[in-house]
């Protein structure tokens, strides 16, 4: 257990890189090409793997779903978060739409409950609370343009909240390579339609570029999902973090950007509350897991 454990770390790191790789080609890419076009690129070629994937847990057998409508919901907010970022990308450091799309975990809480109908204590909740202060200290209010654009990741990390509400409920029925194709195929339908007024015909880096951004998307969802087979989610939640690292590391060398002090803060303060929903909740299952051992009954 312990090997797994760390070998899932190890894959949820990985993810994570290959995610960092995958936001700076885009925001390489946002200098030339519509946010549409890259997002269209994006969905088709990480089909190459996503494919392989479904071939290697049970074929097309295993695209068999028992929810039409909870996929189109889950899809649709996710394409709207994935808008909202690879915009984001184009117009702010990548440190900064990183730091404030770390607000997705406290969006997970709060939606959980008209979502899921679970209950969240008051603890959470002020947890919450502290987490969004860590969001306006990065947001700046009254700074102007910037605390306008700061919205957009801001509410793509609503949406991609809203969207693993979704596969939450889904994974009881559903297998990964069902959730991510019809994910992948509603993007790439999407972003088709919606490219064509303001397509732009790649070269041969361009087309290679936007190729990659699909290819190493799709690797990377493929080791994010092995990563979450192998260890709990609450081990790997934290690890998460260490994507604020490549972010600016990425940031830094290629487009010579430097995170400002109100980031840092704002960012650790995010993830200090969205730790904090993590152990609780971690407490939580383990105080439930011990009632039903207790009299075969789960507590709520």
């Amino acid at each position: 257990m312990a090997r797994r454990a760390l070998a899932g770390i190890g894959f949820f790191l990985v993810a994570t890189l290959l995610f960092g790789i995958m936001d700076a080609l885009i925001k390489h890419l946002t200098t030339d090409y519509g946010t549409w076009q890259i997002m269209f690129f994006r969905a088709a070629f990480s089909l190459l793997p996503i494919g392989l994937l479904i071939m290697l847990t049970g074929g097309i057998s295993s695209l068999r779903t028992k929810s039409v409508t909870a996929h189109a919901a889950r899809s649709l907010m996710g394409v709207a978060a994935a808008y909202g970022f690879f915009f984001a990308f184009g117009v702010m450091p990548l440190a900064d739409v990183y730091a404030i799309g770390f607000a997705a975990p406290l969006f997970m809480t709060a939606l959980s409950v008209p979502v899921l109908k679970e209950k969240v204590g008051w603890r959470r909740w002020l947890a919450v609370l502290v987490g969004f202060g860590g969001v306006m200290v990065m947001l700046r209010p009254g700074q102007g343009m910037f605390s306008l654009l700061a919205l957009i990741p801001l509410a793509a990390a609503f949406f991609y909240a809203l969207s693993m509400l979704f596969v939450r409920a889904l994974s009881r029925t559903e297998t990964n390579g069902a959730i991510t194709f019809y994910f992948v195929t509603t993007m790439g339908v999407i972003s088709g339609v919606c490219m064509i007024p303001g397509w732009r015909t790649p070269d041969a880096t361009g087309l290679a570029l936007l190729a990659l951004v699909g290819v190493v998307g799709g690797l990377a969802q493929i080791v994010f999902t092995q990563a979450f087979r192998l260890a709990a989610p609450s081990l790997l939640a934290p690890f998460e973090y260490v994507a604020m690292i490549w972010a600016a590391g990425f940031g830094y060398i290629f487009f010579a950007e430097v995170p400002d002090t109100a980031i840092w803060t704002g960012c650790a303060i995010v993830a200090a509350s969205g730790l904090y929903i993590i152990h609780r909740e971690t407490v939580l299952h383990r105080q439930a897991a011990m009632a039903t051992g207790a009299d075969g009954e789960t507590i709520r």
